[in-house]
């Protein structure tokens, strides 16, 4: 199936839903109906599906009884939940990395009794508490994967082949999302680390948008979907207003809908449909009335951005055909 603008499946993002509440207490432990409560938010802003991001339930951490109930809070609800993820859980954090393994198995598991399509994970390390005091936590730098190391990169190729391998065997696309100063932080370090784990139903999450937002020298974004468009088979889109001024080495960004920041997203669609991209977008926002910004994303995307009509012309991706989207709800 070749998607139009009318069912090109976009789903939402949940980054503006906390995974605490007032009193204190784990989304995970609360009852369906507050579940429920935020995937109507969710699908009254003009959403069929959602991006069940982790920062607010972690589906991974839910038991089978509990996946049931979230499943028909969902279904209650009529909202799809296509993909999971996985934030902040990186496989290559020092301390971590064991439990943070263990917890993106478990993720895959949760995505297949769930019926997701897809899950999307990153090698981004939890926030530093200098980031966490920031208004917005890009400007400061926090974590780097060592460079020049090849143990670590190894073992970042393994660990994620290892997820890649189990996520095949569940019939789920893995999707790897871009991030600044890791092994997924540029465009050829994602081409490479893809490549070498070497499976037909892992790749790429091209989100320049966490790129173009540092307050530093960047790649051009162009340039990054260029090289990684190919790979993609999940996509978050977001995007930033950006001014540098190279003389006095000044760099700033912020949140900015879709139309109207650095990146020009009726461009990357034409790359990405010369790209042979047919995999489902997710729309993201961070501050304010995030959730409307992110509706107000997926309206300009099927206003403005996304074929009206099949027969248009589209490339051939240098992924499997394993890695194309099955049809899902617009």
């Amino acid at each position: 199936m070749v998607y139009t603008a009318e069912n090109w499946p976009i789903t939402a993002a949940l980054l503006q839903f906390p995974g605490i509440d007032a009193e204190g207490r784990d989304i995970n432990d609360a009852d369906a109906a507050t579940w429920a409560d935020v995937l109507s938010e969710v699908k009254e802003a003009g959403f069929a599906n959602a991006d069940l991001t982790d920062s607010w339930v972690r589906p991974g951490d839910l038991s089978s009884s509990r996946l049931a109930e979230f499943k028909q809070a969902a279904d209650d609800v009529g909202i799809g939940i296509p993909v999971i993820s996985a934030i902040r859980r990186s496989v290559l954090d020092e301390a971590n990395w064991q439990s943070n393994l263990s917890y993106s198995h478990r993720t895959l598991d949760a995505a297949a009794e769930l019926g997701c399509e897809v899950v999307s994970f990153g090698l981004h390390q939890a926030l530093t508490p200098k980031q966490q005091e920031q208004l917005w936590f890009w400007t400061v730098e926090g974590h780097k994967d060592p460079s020049n190391d090849q143990d670590a990169w190894d073992s970042a190729v393994s660990r994620l082949r290892e997820l890649g391998r189990h996520a095949a065997e569940a019939g789920i696309l893995m999707s790897l999302e871009m991030y600044e100063d890791t092994y997924l932080g540029t465009a050829d370090s994602s081409v490479r680390l893809v490549e070498e784990i070497g499976l037909a139903n892992v790749g790429l999450n091209p989100d320049v948008g966490n790129l173009i937002r540092l307050h530093r020298p960047i790649e051009d974004w162009k340039y990054v979907l260029a090289q990684t468009l190919p790979y993609a088979n999940y996509w978050h889109v977001k995007n930033y207003i950006r001014d540098e001024d190279v003389a006095r080495n000044s760099f700033v960004a912020m949140p900015a809908p879709m139309e109207s920041g650095l990146i020009n997203y009726r461009e990357a669609f034409k790359m990405a449909l010369a790209a042979g991209y047919q995999g489902i977008i997710c729309t993201e926002h961070y501050g304010g009335d995030g959730l409307s910004v992110t509706a107000s994303n997926q309206e300009y995307l099927r206003r403005q951005v996304l074929p009206k009509k099949e027969g248009y012309a589209l490339g051939r991706s240098r992924v499997a055909q394993g890695r194309q989207q099955p049809a899902l709800p617009a």
